[in-house]
């Protein structure tokens, strides 16, 4: 691939011309976000000039809704060989492709699964994709050098293919990503109204279920009108465990025991159930978290603390997979997570209890 046009300059947009860039491609910007698109040509994403011809390759980065209008407009531009996109919903652009007179052979759907909670071109990473799957959904009227195209756009951003059915992908996609989305603002809603205090108490669990409540409310509002029928169908079941959970907790005040009991067994299997669904998620490319065990070391509030943690791992032979750290303004320690390979969270408990490191594994 020597060219290609993004239509849009968001973090997603932003983020392929970045990756397309750096690895030599001419990469051409468009958005009717003038300020965006600048923004992102003065970070290194591409040109605002039009190509002089027909670019091999358009990448749509715009809301579902718009993609199939988008598609045909850019078509009867004659603007380029190939073209795809990277919404989060596949089978409604799909659908409106014929209604639009737009050309089903030179498009191919794409959704790359990596994103972030900030918005705007300034949210743009160049390895975004990395080792990131990146769903392609061709048509029976996909042309098959335009997959090839498509394909060959996933490699330059170093993502990993994945070919779906749009239908299949949409439930998928639901399931992982569109209802969390919405469980995690139901979550952060509640403390719009919250006293400070109870705010002041909230712990690290609180920021993980509602990291991604911080997300543009007018994006989701279109991916989810996008994507709606699989999104109920998933929080439906959703419904289903929470009625489950809470008349469990009701029925622990319950004075009969075989009550009390039945709902201890509720909450146990749901709980275990999460615990299961959890370790099903891939941590990265080939190592879910069933495959990792969390180490956790307390350090001192005080420099090179956390520098001194790697070294010791790092001296082991130990590869650290991620970290997660726990710390709050005015303590004198800090806790921090290590998530290794289980084969080796044993050794390394011992030798940094050895150490002198206080560990809980």
């Amino acid at each position: 691939m020597k060219s290609a046009t993004v239509i849009g300059t968001g973090a997603i947009g932003t983020s392929v011309a970045l990756a397309l860039t750096r690895t030599g491609v001419a990469v051409h910007l468009n958005d009717v976000n003038s300020t965006a698109a600048r923004t992102a040509e003065a970070m290194g994403a591409g040109s605002l000039h039009a190509p002089d011809g027909q670019v091999d390759l358009a990448i749509l980065a715009v809301p579902p809704t718009r993609i199939a209008t988008e598609l045909a407009r850019a078509q009867h531009s004659g603007l380029a060989r190939a073209y795809t996109d990277v919404a989060s919903v596949k089978a409604r652009p799909h659908h409106e492709l014929l209604s639009v007179s737009a050309d089903p052979s030179t498009y191919v759907g794409g959704h790359p699964l990596a994103g972030t909670e900030r918005s705007g071109p300034l949210a743009g990473r160049a390895d975004l994709f990395e080792g990131r799957p990146w769903v392609l959904t061709p048509s029976a009227h996909t042309d098959q050098g335009v997959l090839n195209r498509a394909l060959e756009l996933v490699a330059l951003c170093a993502g990993t293919p994945v070919i779906m059915e749009p239908a299949a992908h949409d439930h998928a996609v639901a399931l992982t990503s569109h209802a969390p989305h919405l469980i995690s603002s139901l979550m952060a809603a509640r403390l719009e109204h919250a006293t400070d205090a109870s705010v002041r108490v909230s712990g690290e669990g609180l920021r993980d279920v509602t990291r991604i409540a911080a997300g543009d409310p007018v994006l989701w509002r279109e991916i989810l009108h996008a994507n709606a029928g699989a999104v109920a169908d998933v929080l439906n079941a959703y419904a289903d465990d929470l009625n489950r959970v809470i008349t469990a907790l009701r029925d622990l005040a319950d004075t009969d025991p075989a009550i009390q009991e039945r709902a201890t067994t509720d909450l146990e299997e749901l709980l275990l159930q999460g615990n299961q669904g959890r370790a099903r998620i891939e941590h990265k490319p080939g190592t879910s978290l069933a495959d990792l065990a969390a180490i956790s070391v307390v350090i001192s509030d005080e420099p090179n603390s956390l520098a001194r943690v790697f070294t010791a791992v790092g001296e082991v032979g130990v590869n650290i997979e991620d970290i997660r750290i726990e710390h709050s303004p005015g303590q004198g320690q800090g806790l921090v997570e290590l998530l290794v390979h289980r084969s080796s969270a044993a050794e390394l408990s011992r030798l940094l209890s050895v150490s002198g490191w206080t560990v809980s594994h």
